[in-house]
This record gives C-alpha cells, sequence and structure tokens, in this order.
C-alpha cells in the first residue's frame, strides 16, 4: 500500500496512491490526515488497504497523482530522530580529520534528534537565507515511520511497529556543524527542515527487498542532472531499522508518527572507502563523503558544497525499474522573506 499528503493545512491531505503512481484515490473516509491514520492504526489499516484495492480494480473514484502536489508524507511530526545505521560514512569523516572510531560506535548507534514541525515538500526548494558559505549539503537516506513503540522494546518486538518506509533527504549545513558539535550540544542550525518522499509504502510493498530491517535496493541520487550515488541500500548496514528504534525507545515511549531515519546510506568497496560511478564505484550519498576521501588521499577538500541553483533528485527503482516512492527534486535557491 502506498500513501501521499496532498498539499493542503497544516498536516495534508490523506490519499492512497496506485502501485505506478499514476493514480489516488481520497482517503477522508477513514482518516483526513495521515497522523490521523497512525493515531488510530489498528482501525484505520483496513480501510485504507480496501481502498487500494479498490484502487487497482477501479472501483473507487480516482484522479490523476502528480508528485509536485505533494506535501512530504508527514508534514510535520511528532518527533524525527535520526540514526548513523552506514558506519562507512562516519570512519570516513573521522579519518578524514585524523580521529579513530571509537569502539562503542560500532555497538551503540550514533543518533540526533532533528526539527519535525516543518518538513519540506518533496518538489520544494532547499532555500537559504545565506550565502553558499554555510556548506548546503544532501544527505539521501530511508526512514521508518513507527507506530506507538513502549519503552524499552527490543529489537525483535521493534520490527512490529515499523508502519510505512519512505525516503529522506536530510539537509546538513557542513560549515555550521563543527562550530555546533564544538558546543557539545549536538545540531540545530546546521541541521535545517529535511524533504521526504512523495510517497511512504507500507513494508509489504516493498516485497523481497524488505526484509524486517533494511531495503535491499540502491538508493538513486542525481546531482545537477548526473548519475552521482547509487549505494545499495541494504548493504554495509552496523545497525538496522529495529535496532535504531530499540536505540530510540532505550528511555522513552515512541509516539505512533515518530520517523527513525538511517543517516547517509554509505557503502565500501573492496573494503575501502567508495568510487565516484564514474569511476566503476556506486558513488556517493552526500557531498562531505567525496571531500572526506579527496582530504584522505589528496590532502585537503575539493568537491564544493552546493551553491545556488544546483539540484538534487533522490529515487528507488523496484527490479523491474518502476520508481517506489517517486521523486525528491530539490534545487538550491535564495530564501526570499515574506
Amino acid at each position: 500500500m502506498k500513501l501521499a499528503s496532498l498539499k493542503g493545512g497544516r498536516d495534508g491531505r490523506l490519499v492512497v496512491v496506485s502501485n505506478d503512481l499514476t493514480r489516488y484515490t481520497d482517503a477522508a473516509r477513514v482518516a483526513p490526515t495521515l497522523q490521523a491514520a497512525l493515531d488510530d492504526w489498528d482501525k484505520c489499516e483496513a480501510g485504507l488497504r480496501e481502498l487500494a484495492q479498490g484502487l487497482e480494480t477501479g472501483s473507487v473514484p480516482v484522479e490523476r497523482f502528480h508528485e509536485r502536489e505533494c506535501a512530504s508524507p508527514l508534514p510535520r511530526a511528532y518527533q524525527w530522530a535520526d540514526g548513523s545505521a552506514y558506519i562507512n560514512h562516519v570512519e570516513l569523516v573521522r579519518k578524514a580529520r585524523g580521529a579513530e572510531v571509537p569502539e562503542s560506535f560500532y555497538e551503540d548507534p550514533l543518533m540526533y534528534q532533528g526539527g519535525s514541525d516543518s518538513f519540506l515538500g518533496p518538489r520544494d526548494d532547499i532555500v537559504m537565507a545565506q550565502d553558499e558559505g554555510w556548506g548546503v549539503d544532501m544527505e539521501a537516506e530511508i526512514a521508518v515511520v513507527t507506530g506507538d513503540v513502549p519503552m524499552g522494546v527490543t529489537p525483535e518486538e521493534a520490527k512490529d511497529h515499523i508502519r510505512l518506509i519512505m525516503l529522506v533527504n536530510d539537509v546538513s549545513l557542513r560549515g555550521l556543524i563543527p562550530g555546533e558539535l564544538a558546543k557539545g550540544f549536538g545540531f540545530f542550525q546546521s541541521k535545517p527542515s529535511s524533504a521526504f518522499s512523495p510517497v511512504a509504502v507500507t513494508p509489504d510493498a516493498l516485497g523481497e527487498a524488505w526484509d524486517g530491517g533494511a531495503v535491499h535496493l540502491p538508493l538513486l541520487v542525481r546531482y545537477n542532472g548526473e548519475p552521482f550515488g547509487q549505494a545499495n541500500a541494504g548493504k554495509d548496514l552496523t545497525f538496522n531499522f529495529p535496532q535504531l528504534i530499540a536505540h530510540a525507545a532505550k528511555t522513552r515511549p515512541l509516539s505512533a508518527g515518530t520517523i527513525i531515519g538511517s543517516g547517509t546510506v554509505s557503502n565500501k568497496l573492496d573494503g575501502g572507502p567508495g568510487k565516484a560511478i564514474a569511476e566503476g564505484g556506486d558513488g556517493y550519498s552526500c557531498i562531505a563523503e567525496i571531500r572526506m576521501i579527496e582530504t584522505i588521499y589528496e590532502g585537503e577538500a575539493k568537491t564544493p558544497f552546493m551553491k545556488f541553483g544546483d539540484t538534487v533528485e533522490i529515487k528507488m527503482k523496484d527490479g523491474e525499474g518502476r520508481s517506489i516512492f517517486g521523486a525528491i527534486s530539490q534545487t538550491v535557491a535564495k530564501y526570499e522573506r515574506k
């Protein structure tokens, strides 16, 4: 089953989307918004699945689905916590500054709590109030949306609390990160609004690509129209989603609609750092990784961060080449206060 939120109001309008992403039917008779459906999932799921089946058989009213009309599936959420499941990304960042990765990082996930009150739509611009000196970077990731999760849940139990899966562009301002981390209190200004894919899907919609903890498909990134990354989201994980959920719920319950991110999808190549697609590798899911590799092997970072007018597209295709979640497609633009 595939769900989306069309723009309208603060929380959008919930619709059920066809498997081929061409049609939708309104879900108002089941739930007005995705958050409302998640709050009462045990009752709403059956009604939404009935609509999804009717959409495929033609027994419900349909309209043409346009990804550009979508907000993020959850335009705002009660909680957005982003992990770092792909330790290769962390290893590169630390190696570039001559630091070792603590052993605990392989046993205890890194996670930060991001702002969740104003997510970007999948086709919204990444707007910056200042020049590109802030170091604008994309981070292509996978995320899951949970139902209510009790405190102290185990990873095995956490599998049953995953309701939906979607893609993320976790925008980062690399130029602001060092100063914030030096304060010892974590990210805030350096993590502006993130964007999510037009569509969120239930785990069963991924078929064999979903193993209960990870999506085993390439995450496709294009930067300024050129292939940039195709790292497989099911490879080189140190932590899967049930482990990340259990980590987040160690000392608190999680409310329905909590979003848990994977962190930047990052693959190794022959046991070492990845390579650009043009060089026979799977590329990257963020610019920072290229810069780290340049620093390690050439002594300095050369690839610039994003500038006004630069574009990024993030999507994922199934085994037959069909888009699963629709595309995040964004342009960096100057913020104009209204």
